[in-house]
C-alpha cells in the first residue's frame, strides 16, 4: 500500500466536496434500522434557504472543482418535482461557470424507490441526477426491515421503481443493508441483482446508529462473516460479468493502488469537507447522522444556521469545536497505530462515537468492514495474479486512482 499523504485541507480554508441536503425529514416508510429521529415531520426546505446556502458557498471559493449535492436524510421524492426544478435552477444560476474556479455540480438522490415514475425519470434525465435505490435483496430479506407505517412490506413498490428506471434506460445503483440472514446468502443476492438487471451494487452492514442498536455487532465473528460474503459475491460477480460495479471493492481499489503523491482525502474528518444542511437550514459537518443528534458532552453538533450565519462563521465554529479537537485526536491515534491508515485516513468519526462512545478512539466494527476487509480481499486477489501482470500492470491499476470510481458519489453509508 502507498504511504498516506495528508488529506487535510489548508487550515485557513476548507475544501467542500459534498453537500448533503435534507429537503424534508419525512419518510413514507418506517425501516426498523433507520437512524433518522424525526421522520414523521413533513417540513420542507425553503427555496430561500437553498438560495442563501449556495450564494454563500459559491461566493466563498471553497468548493471542490467537482461538487456533489446529495438530497437525502428523509425520502427526497416525498417533495414534488417542482421543488427540485426550482432548486436546481437556482443552483445552476449561482454556480461559477467561468473564471479561475469554475465548479461542476452533480446532483444525487438516495431513495427508497417507491415513488419513482416516468415524470421523475424525466427530471433525472434533464439534470443528469445520480440515483441510488435502497433495496435489501429478494422480497423476504427486503421486507423484514423495510416496512410501511402500517407494517406491510415495501418490496413490490421498490422493485416497480427500479423497473421504471430500467424501462426509461436510466442508470442507477442499489444500496443493500446486509442483515444476519443476507450475510449467509451471497449467491442468492447475486442471482436477485442479475434477475432484475441491476449492475451497480453497494453494501452497508446493518449497524448501530442513533437510537437503533444492531445485534450484528454483538458477536466477534462479524468480520469473518462479512469477509466470506464479500469474497464470494465479488468472485462470483466477476465470473458472471453482469455486475459492473461493487462499491466496497471498486472504491477501495484506487485508494489501495493510488500513485505516489496522489492525495487521499477523508472528508469525514475535515471541517466542512462535507456540509450537511437540514430542512430548517441547520448545518453540521463530518457526518449527516449528527444532524438532529444531541449529546451531553458536545451538545447538538450544530455549527450554525445558514439562514442567520455566514459560512465563514460556521467554519470558525467548526474549527473551534470540542468535537473537531477530539476527531483530530482520533485521526492521529489511527495514524500511529493502524496499518490501514493509508487507505481510510482516520475512519468515520460518527461510528467511533456511536460504537466506542468517543471521537478520539480508533478501530470500529464499521471501519473493519468497510476498510480492512475490502483492502485484505484486494491484496489477496492481487497476490494471486501478480505473477501474470504485464510489466505496466500495476501502473495501469494505479492510474485508475485518478479517475472517478463510480458514476455518482456515495457517502459512507445512507440506507
Amino acid at each position: 500500500m502507498q504511504s498516506y499523504t495528508s488529506s487535510q485541507a489548508p487550515v485557513d480554508r476548507p475544501e467542500v466536496e459534498m453537500v448533503i441536503i435534507q429537503p424534508t425529514p419525512f419518510c413514507n416508510i418506517n425501516c426498523s434500522y433507520c437512524y433518522l429521529p424525526d421522520r414523521s415531520n413533513k417540513h420542507v426546505l425553503s427555496q430561500a434557504t437553498v438560495t442563501r446556502l449556495f450564494t454563500e458557498l459559491f461566493a466563498s471559493g471553497w468548493t471542490n472543482p467537482e461538487l456533489t449535492i446529495l438530497w437525502h436524510a428523509g425520502e427526497p421524492l416525498a417533495v414534488p418535482i417542482s421543488f427540485y426544478r426550482e432548486a436546481f435552477a437556482t443552483i445552476e444560476r449561482l454556480r461559477p461557470k467561468d473564471g479561475p474556479r469554475p465548479v461542476m455540480v452533480k446532483h444525487s438522490f438516495q431513495t427508497n424507490g417507491m415513488l419513482i415514475t416516468d415524470a421523475w425519470c424525466n427530471l433525472f434525465k434533464e439534470w443528469n441526477v445520480g440515483i441510488g435505490v435502497s433495496i435489501d435483496g429478494p422480497r423476504e430479506l427486503h421486507d423484514f426491515h423495510r416496512k410501511t407505517r402500517s407494517g406491510a412490506g415495501t418490496f413490490d413498490k421498490t422493485i416497480a421503481g427500479i423497473r421504471c428506471l430500467r424501462e426509461a434506460g436510466y442508470p442507477f445503483h442499489v444500496l443493500s443493508v446486509l442483515s444476519r440472514a443476507s450475510l449467509e446468502m451471497p449467491e442468492e443476492m447475486l442471482a436477485f441483482y442479475v434477475s432484475e438487471g441491476i449492475e451497480h451494487v453497494c453494501f452497508n452492514v446493518e449497524e448501530s446508529e442513533g437510537d437503533y442498536v444492531s445485534d450484528l455487532f454483538q458477536g466477534g465473528e462479524l468480520r469473518q462473516h462479512f469477509e466470506t460474503f464479500l469474497r464470494t459475491f465479488w468472485h462470483l460477480a466477476r465470473a458472471d460479468g453482469r455486475i459492473k460495479f461493487v462499491r466496497e471493492i471498486d472504491h477501495a481499489l484506487p485508494r489501495v493502488f493510488r500513485p505516489e503523491g496522489v492525495r487521499a482525502r477523508n472528508i469525514q474528518v475535515e471541517p466542512l469537507g462535507m456540509i450537511n444542511v437540514d430542512s430548517h437550514g441547520n448545518v453540521s459537518s463530518f457526518s449527516p447522522e449528527l444532524l438532529g443528534y444531541k449529546n451531553a458532552d458536545y451538545g447538538d453538533f450544530l455549527l450554525g444556521n445558514i439562514n442567520t450565519s455566514s459560512l465563514t462563521e460556521i467554519y470558525k465554529t467548526a474549527v473551534d469545536s470540542a468535537f473537531l479537537r477530539d476527531i483530530q485526536k482520533g485521526v492521529e491515534a489511527c495514524r500511529a497505530h493502524c496499518e490501514y491508515f493509508s487507505v481510510c485516513g482516520g475512519g468515520a468519526p460518527v461510528n467511533k462515537f456511536f460504537e466506542n462512545g468517543r471521537f478520539d478512539s480508533t478501530t470500529t466494527s464499521f471501519c473493519t468492514l468497510t476498510q480492512m476487509v475490502p483492502t485484505d480481499l484486494i491484496l489477496e486477489a492481487f497476490d494471486k495474479f501478480e505473477q501474470n501482470l504485464p510489466d505496466d500492470g500495476l501502473a495501469t491499476i494505479a492510474q485508475s486512482a485518478t479517475q472517478p470510481a463510480a458514476s455518482s458519489a456515495h457517502p459512507p453509508r445512507m440506507p
